[in-house]
């Protein structure tokens, strides 16, 4: 746990890290519980453990420091995702949702900067975001 002012204690030091590493255009897995996250990083992507932790909740303290390009979701079977339901979605995101199909997702997750396991319960719940640019005049 962080306990640092203005940053969600949700956020493990590793993440926080890796956020910070990440420049415009790189892209963060949000892995359900059912991803194959561990194989999936033996082709490139850092691991970086969240267990326990939903997406929404997970995206919603990342985007309080990440500016968001764009987000991907897989297809879910319920054709449901976790942020469909979200207000992180419809008050924070305000980006359309790209869907991609199961199998190139994974191969999309390979070519990630990273894959953060969760411990999202959700079917199907994975959702890779794609970091954005910070204007100059919001740089502290």
């Amino acid at each position: 746990m962080v306990v640092l002012k203005g940053i969600p204690s949700i956020l493990s030091p590793e993440l926080l890290y890796t956020l910070a590493k990440m420049g415009h255009g790189d892209e963060l897995v949000l892995a359900d519980t059912n991803f194959p996250t561990s194989s999936t990083c033996r082709c490139g992507p850092n691991e970086i453990r969240a267990d326990g932790v939903g997406i929404p909740e997970l995206l919603e303290a990342i985007l309080k420091l990440f500016p968001l390009d764009s987000f991907v979701d897989s297809p879910l079977v319920s054709g449901i995702t976790p942020m469909e339901n979200s207000e992180c979605q419809r008050a924070a995101l305000q980006k359309p949702l790209e869907r991609v199909e199961r199998f190139a997702f994974y191969e999309r997750a390979k070519k990630s900067f990273a894959v953060v396991a969760t411990g999202e319960a959700s079917l199907y719940g994975n959702l890779i975001i794609k970091k954005g640019v910070i204007p100059p005049e919001d740089l502290c």
